[in-house]
Formats: structure tokens, C-alpha cells, sequence
């Protein structure tokens, strides 16, 4: 009877601890992350994730991700994805979504990154949505060796290579095409110029012109006839 007692008191802490167990299993879920070139500027670098259904009655339908410093979503492009998922940027981040997978299928995909930036770790917070609208946030950070209950996937980085330099951002006009726009205005722009458009002409000036011309000639007919009355006239009194 006194042993029987003294194995159920030993029983009692492992119960407590496998209930602990339990009770944390569903924390053990996450986003694993991981990269074939995990070094810092390494260009067209694949990073793979692997988002894990922890649903056994919902399957997952989106990953949306917040990239580190360092990156933003034109620095990013869709290498790999389940069937029918597609891929959309946004200024810090991306979304990866599309069918519901079956539910406790984890969701996988790789993503082609630009460069990756000169770093020791980034952080891919990462927020998991079901069909059934269930959202998993993995977005804690650990810090001073800290172990979070929903930890954002981390990739840690090697050293950059010797040499190795950051591309110029996505999208950068170089300054040789800057200047070039500058000094060549568009034909729309210097039709658009006040000092192009021509000068407008006066309608009243024909009119003008045509009225003066009809007065002198009645005034030359009046005069010829007065000095033909005169010289009629002058006539006449000569002759008596």
C-alpha cells in the first residue's frame, strides 16, 4: 500500500509536466525559413518558407509577410507556390494567397529575392490566415536569447562576400537619363509654350483698308467734276 503511494506521488510530476506539454502544443507551430545562399548582398538569393497548418477542420488560404529593413516588395518575386496561389508586393512586404489548402497541409513557397541586404538576421514576420478566418501571428522577435510563443521566422546571414557591394534600388533613373530628359522637352510641352504660339491677326484690318480706298476715289470723282464745271463755266463767259 506504502509503495503504491510513493509511485502515484512520483506519477504526479510527469502528469504535470505532459499536460504542460499539451497545453504549449499548439505554440510549437511556426514558419520555417531557410535559403541555399544565406549571405549578406548575395544576389537572386531563394528564400523558402514552409508555413505550418496547425487547423485540423480549415486549411490555409493566405501568407501575408512584412520584410525586414532592407527590402521592399519590388526587391521581391515569386519563385514557387502551391497550385493556383498567386503572389502580390506591397511598399513593405508581400501577400502569397489563393485556394484553401487541406486542412493540416502546411503551406510552402520560395520567394527570389533582389539582394538580400548586408544583415546578420532578418525577420519575415509572417501572419497565417485559414478559410475559416483564423489568423497565427508570428511576429515576435527573439531578443537576448528569448524564446517567443509565436517566434517570426529568422534567417540568419553569413558575411558578405569580399567585394560584394549593394545594387542600386529597384527603379532608379540614372542620372545621365535624368539630364537627358531635362534638355529635351517634350513636343506637347513646347507646343504648350506662350512663346511659340504665334501672334494673332488683326480681322479688322482688310475692312479698314478697303473703306479708306472707296472714299478716295469718290473724292478724286468729285474734284474732276468740279474742275470741269469750272472750265465749262469759264468757257461760256470767254465765248460772250
Amino acid at each position: 500500500m506504502q509503495r503504491s503511494r510513493l509511485v502515484a506521488r512520483a506519477l504526479i510530476p510527469t502528469a504535470v509536466l505532459a499536460g504542460a506539454v499539451l497545453v504549449a502544443g499548439p505554440a510549437s507551430a511556426h514558419v520555417e525559413v531557410e535559403s541555399a545562399t544565406p549571405q549578406a548582398l548575395a544576389v537572386g538569393a531563394v528564400v523558402a518558407f514552409d508555413a505550418e497548418g496547425e487547423s485540423s477542420t480549415a486549411g490555409i488560404t493566405e501568407v501575408k509577410v512584412a520584410l525586414p529593413a532592407g527590402l521592399t516588395g519590388s526587391d521581391v518575386t515569386l519563385a514557387e507556390a502551391p497550385t493556383g496561389w498567386t503572389f502580390a508586393a506591397s511598399a513593405d512586404g508581400y501577400t502569397v494567397s489563393g485556394p484553401a489548402l487541406a486542412p493540416g497541409a502546411n503551406a510552402a513557397y520560395k520567394i527570389k529575392v533582389r539582394q538580400l541586404p548586408d544583415a546578420k538576421e532578418l525577420a519575415f514576420k509572417s501572419l497565417v490566415t485559414y478559410s475559416d478566418g483564423q489568423v497565427d501571428r508570428w511576429i515576435e522577435v527573439p531578443q537576448n536569447g528569448s524564446k517567443p510563443q509565436h517566434p517570426a521566422p529568422v534567417l540568419t546571414l553569413t558575411a558578405a562576400a569580399p567585394g560584394a557591394t549593394p545594387l542600386p534600388a529597384a527603379g532608379a533613373a540614372s542620372p545621365s537619363a535624368a539630364a537627358s530628359v531635362s534638355a529635351s522637352p517634350s513636343p506637347s510641352a513646347a507646343a504648350s509654350s506662350p512663346a511659340a504660339a504665334p501672334a494673332p491677326v488683326p480681322a479688322a484690318a482688310p475692312a479698314e483698308k478697303k473703306s479708306s480706298g472707296g472714299g478716295t476715289v469718290v473724292i478724286a470723282v468729285i474734284a474732276a467734276a468740279a474742275v470741269l464745271t469750272g472750265v465749262l463755266v469759264w468757257r461760256r463767259r470767254a465765248a460772250r
